[in-house]
């Protein structure tokens, strides 16, 4: 039974999943699109929603304390300042009338080494 079973541990340890989400994330805001694996994909989508929300709540604070503490939530969530001034300045503005589904998960194929499903992982 898989009850309550919240994310994919994609064979690693926390400390490794944790980086390799926020670095997967990272490089989408910055490129537009990534090439990986589907379940690395499906499980990053989480994040990168979840950090284009903050940059959307940045943006529309009036307030510049309360945009800087979005700022710092998704920094805190990206780990690159320069993912986060991509997120805030060119990414989360496109998104500003949309209610969520930011991003697209495309199956690309198969990997020629282990035959391992590709995906390309881009904003919508």
């Amino acid at each position: 039974m898989r009850h309550r079973v919240d994310h994919r541990k994609l064979n690693r340890t926390s400390e490794h999943r944790i980086a390799l989400m926020k670095n997967l994330v990272a490089a989408l805001f910055e490129h537009g699109r990534v090439i990986t694996t589907l379940p690395k994909a499906k499980e990053a989508r989480r994040y990168a929603e979840r950090c284009i929300t903050y940059g959307k709540k940045a943006i529309a604070q009036t307030d510049p304390a309360r945009a800087l503490h979005y700022r710092r939530l998704a920094l805190s969530a990206l780990g690159s300042k320069e993912a986060v001034k991509a997120l805030v300045e060119t990414v989360a503005p496109k998104y500003k009338e949309r209610q969520g589904g930011y991003t697209r998960v495309l199956r690309a194929g198969f990997r020629l080494g282990d035959n391992g499903t590709k995906a390309l992982f881009e904003l919508v």
